[in-house]
């Protein structure tokens, strides 16, 4: 009877014992680690989203922008026709039902600037052939959200991190780079009127309007 009741006992411990290896390799799904002897932190406790965003800011997330940004015209164009099919040939979608993010550039008239916003929506009206201008928006902020670049550069992909949380808050650490390293040095008090030219990224959220999140943004003297 003792025996059948330590084989009953251990075969459950085992079953935990898997399971919860199981759920630890799943997206979403966390197990608690205990602290290392020392104070130390395993691989995913250490990681930085700040650290690892400021080693690719410069290097890697704005070339990128910059080099394969596309028109911003040319991409309102296509995803007004369909988004989709745009998607396909202008953006990058980070998983299966993600929205697809952009990368964009272009240059065009301040007509408002909207500072009760939580995200600052500057008005931009760009000129097209034969036709209304494009109007869009480029976000300054005080609150920088979404996932657009993230998305958009392409290289930067969920199963490079240990969980979700790691991957949402590497999207954070580049908006609060577009804070200050963008954003932080335009005074938008004097935009109105003005012509800037940008680089960045939007995600095609809601149909007829684009909210671009700028990696480089330049104001005409």
């Amino acid at each position: 009877m003792k025996v059948t009741l330590l084989l009953r006992y251990t075969l459950a411990g085992l079953l935990v014992l898997l399971g919860l290896s199981a759920c630890a390799r799943m997206p979403g799904v966390y197990v608690y680690e205990p602290q290392p002897a020392g104070g130390k932190t395993n691989g995913a406790s250490a990681f930085d989203a700040k650290v690892y965003v400021d080693g690719i800011w410069a290097s890697k997330i704005v070339p990128t922008v910059h080099e394969h940004a596309v028109d911003i015209t040319t991409v309102a164009a296509a995803v007004a026709q369909d988004v989709n099919a745009a998607g396909k040939q202008y953006g990058h979608q980070a998983g299966t039902g993600s929205p697809y993010a952009f990368l964009v550039k272009g240059s065009g008239t301040v007509a408002k600037v909207d500072t009760s916003a939580p995200t600052g929506p500057v008005t931009v009206e760009i000129a097209r052939d034969g036709g209304q201008p494009l109007t869009l928006y480029v976000a300054t902020g005080p609150v920088i959200a979404g996932t657009a670049i993230r998305d958009g550069v392409g290289f930067i992909s969920f199963g490079d991190f240990t969980n979700q949380i790691a991957y949402a808050d590497v999207a954070n650490q580049i908006n609060n780079r577009v804070k200050t390293d963008v954003v932080a040095k335009v005074d938008r008090a004097g935009l109105t009127g003005k012509t800037i030219t940008f680089y960045g990224a939007f995600s095609a959220l809601a149909p007829g309007q684009i909210m671009v999140v700028p990696t480089e943004l330049q104001v005409a003297p």
